[in-house]
This record gives C-alpha cells, sequence and structure tokens, in this order.
C-alpha cells in the first residue's frame, strides 16, 4: 500500500483505497464530473474522512477546507471546478462568508491579485448559488 511512517503516502493510499471500493470507475473520474454527480458531502461524512474521524488530534475538516482553498487560490485559481467544491464544502464545515474571503484575500500576497480575483468571482458565484 504505502510507507506508514509518510502521512503524505499513508493519506494519498487511503483516498485512492476509498475510491476504488466505491467505484472501481473513480479511477478515471474528473473532478468536473464528480461536481456533477456529488457536489458537496455532508459535514458529518466530511468531518469523518478529511477531518477529526481520520485523525482526532488534527486539524477539523472546516480548517482543511480553508487551507485547501488557500492553495487552490495561490495556484492562480486555475482549477474552477476544484474551488468552487472547496468553497462549498467549506460553508458545509461552517465556515463564514467572511472566513473563506479572508482566506481568498490573504492568499492574493502570495499568488498575486488576480489569482485572488479569480478565486473571489468563483466563491461568490458558489455562495449565491447556495443562499
Amino acid at each position: 500500500m504505502s510507507d506508514p511512517a509518510n502521512p503524505f503516502a499513508l493519506w494519498m493510499g487511503q483516498m485512492q483505497e476509498m475510491a476504488k471500493a466505491m467505484n472501481p470507475a473513480l479511477e478515471h473520474f474528473t473532478p468536473t464530473g464528480f461536481e456533477k454527480l456529488w457536489p458537496t458531502m455532508p459535514a458529518e461524512v466530511m468531518e469523518q474522512f478529511a477531518g477529526k474521524g481520520m485523525n482526532p488530534e488534527g486539524l477539523d475538516a472546516k480548517t482543511k477546507m480553508l487551507l485547501t482553498l488557500a492553495g487552490l487560490t495561490v495556484l492562480g485559481a486555475q482549477a474552477e471546478a476544484q474551488v468552487r467544491m472547496t468553497v462549498r464544502q467549506a460553508a458545509e464545515q461552517g465556515a463564514t462568508k467572511q472566513e473563506i474571503a479572508e482566506t481568498i484575500g490573504l492568499m492574493g500576497l502570495f499568488g498575486g491579485l488576480p489569482a485572488m480575483n479569480k478565486a473571489m468571482e468563483l466563491a461568490n458565484d458558489v455562495l449565491e448559488d447556495t443562499e
């Protein structure tokens, strides 16, 4: 499977095994397709698989979603489907509009204003749709 001493390899291996268990065809599934299939996981499911359920002493799912959004923003918000999905998941985990905006805004310092503006535009679209 993977090296248990490496938490990154362990996490990746667990996620790959989970995807295979759910459906072997997920190996070739695109993020855009996933967004259409399952736009938001229930908060309890996300917390179990991406939050304290996997590591009780680690970060909660809301914090992980905000960190993910920060990384996607710095990358230039090139992965639009992933930004939209992450904003939805962060909101489902209890992140406020202010927290989402601050996360994206702060990343403007590192990824540049065009990246920040694109991520903010995507986030606004998602948050308007969820109201």
